[in-house]
């Protein structure tokens, strides 16, 4: 079966894009403990421009050192020292054949290591659901955060503009605003963990607000051409079956908002890209790219290449981006159109330890293709 369609060209706002084939932000704490970019991640983020694919977006990146990084080992965009070690990173995956968008996080109450500060910021002093991710280093309950004041949310909004230019001054394609997964600007947007009375709380609208005003400052950092994306799910990584309350008239609300905002595209996460977002009707994916006017990527559950051609020849979505199947196969482009078997996911690949195998392994048979 002909999977051509994934292999045309598309212009992603700024960015030319070789295919609509896109590696999806994966959390691999292989950082520095300080933030900095490590020796680790280099041959990580270069196998996949090596393997085809047409972009890649960088795993979350958190943005200021107040409260939101998320977890020991993440990568930061927070100051020039942990920006320097961005441009030779982004340079070698640019030399090896793809385009880099950089994810901005700011995790809130989903924090789980936060060296500058003893305790965490939310909307609310809401108790996450769920745990702690052990396998992120994470152990109990998440606390309850300290709800936002009006100083804290312009510091969180100053993190991501600033970050943002950090970003594209260490020459990234564009940057991602990380909305979604129940991430801080998730965590505004979702009713149950916010539970404001000023302007950011209350109706579906007030709610997205942060997340829209994140958009127009980095918009505002970065200037009218560079590429914006933002990421929005409904389930997040301590609530996967989460919904929006008002299904198809949240969504009718959100996705006009954030383009509004001057996003340059939206990138939805479900756990099944193409599946009804709600009882039924369309996918998320194909309500964003109805609903606003832009152009959409779509996440979730597309390892398999007739599923991601499907999502695009049912105008589902405009790209695709695949997360644990890219794990698996970071020639996943490549071997697609050479028709050659695809190797099957094992989560033993989302540890660091197995990345440093994996990278160990990369490096050698790389210099073994190069120095036969």
């Amino acid at each position: 079966m002909s999977h051509s369609s994934l292999f045309n060209p598309f212009r992603l706002a700024s960015i030319p894009l070789k295919n609509r084939v896109l590696v999806a932000p994966m959390t691999r704490v292989s950082a520095t403990d300080d933030g900095c970019v490590s020796d680790l991640m280099f041959p990580y983020y270069r196998s996949f421009a090596e393997g085809g694919f047409g972009a890649v977006i960088t795993e979350g990146v958190y943005t200021d050192k107040a409260f939101s990084q998320g977890y020991r080992y993440q990568p930061g965009l927070a100051d020039i020292v942990q920006a320097a070690g961005w441009s030779k990173l982004i340079g070698q995956v640019q030399a090896a054949g793809a385009r880099v968008i950089v994810q901005l996080m700011h995790a809130g109450a989903l924090s789980q290591y936060n060296p500058f500060k003893a305790d965490t910021r939310g909307p609310s002093p809401v108790v996450p659901k769920g745990r702690q991710m052990a396998f992120y280093r994470g152990t109990g309950a998440y606390p309850a955060p300290q709800e936002l004041v009006p100083s804290e949310i312009d510091a969180v909004l100053k993190g991501f503009a600033d970050a943002a230019r950090r970003a594209q001054d260490a020459g990234a394609d564009g940057v991602e605003v990380h909305g979604a997964n129940g991430y801080l600007l998730d965590q505004f947007l979702t009713d149950y963990t916010n539970q404001r009375k000023d302007a950011y709380g209350g109706n579906t609208l007030h709610r997205v607000r942060l997340t829209c005003e994140a958009i127009e400052r980095v918009r505002e950092a970065t200037g009218p051409a560079f590429a914006v994306g933002v990421r929005i799910s409904q389930g997040k990584v301590n609530d996967f079956e989460h919904k929006w309350a008002a299904a198809e008239d949240d969504a009718r609300i959100i996705f006009p908002q954030l383009a509004k905002a001057g996003a340059s595209y939206i990138h939805t996460t479900e756990f099944q890209a193409d599946a009804p977002a709600f009882a039924s009707g369309y996918p998320l994916a194909r309500l964003a790219r109805l609903l606003s006017g832009l152009p959409v990527i779509a996440n979730g559950g597309l390892g398999d290449p007739a599923h991601a051609s499907r999502m695009l020849a049912d105008e589902n979505a405009d790209l695709v981006a695949l997360g644990k199947s890219a794990l698996a196969s970071p020639d996943w482009p490549k071997r697609v159109q050479e028709k050659t078997a695809l190797s099957e996911f094992s989560f033993d690949m989302f540890s660091p330890l197995a990345d440093l195998e994996t990278a160990n392994a990369y490096e050698a048979e790389r210099a073994a293709r190069l120095h036969p």
